[in-house]
């Protein structure tokens, strides 16, 4: 089953609240295409010739209008994900998390940027493979993984 290339980052940082420190992660809820309405961290398509890097690069200044580095991008997983009802789907996720970044997350055509506690991801507004491997991942445990979709996990 072919599959294409993506890039996703979970850009993540500390703020001090009274009490202690939280420390948090970005998602955005997707306002166009495949997983409408869901949370995720900003990404997308490899283009040709493109790392996956370049591709994390690109698309977290595209979707949120934020600067990452390439060497600050820390990979957290690989992940292939078949869509067995609709092989068009199927993609294989480079997936880093990076904590250094210029710029404040705003709105775009693609994503609505929010801030989570790390300790408290919001897996039932996700895609239904989160819960399965971003808590590890963010935790620091590299996840390499096959999960696959059928009919009735997109919405």
């Amino acid at each position: 089953m072919a599959m294409f290339d993506v890039a996703v980052v979970y850009l993540t940082r500390t703020i001090e609240l009274d009490g202690g420190a939280e420390q948090q992660v970005l998602l955005g809820r997707k306002l166009t295409g495949l997983g409408t309405g869901r949370l995720v961290g900003p990404g997308g398509k490899l283009e040709p010739g493109e790392s996956p890097r370049e591709a994390a690069v690109r698309e977290v200044a595209e979707e949120i209008g934020v600067t990452v580095e390439p060497r600050d991008l820390v990979a957290i997983g690989e992940i292939a994900y078949p869509f067995v009802d609709d092989p068009r789907w199927s993609q294989f996720s480079h997936a880093f998390r990076c904590d250094r970044f210029v710029g404040e997350p705003r709105d775009s055509d693609e994503l609505a940027p929010e801030w989570f506690a790390l300790d408290a991801l919001p897996v039932h507004r996700m895609w239904a493979d989160a819960a399965l491997w971003l808590p590890r991942a963010l935790g620091g445990e590299f996840v390499r993984a096959t999960l696959a979709f059928g009919a009735g996990d997109r919405v």
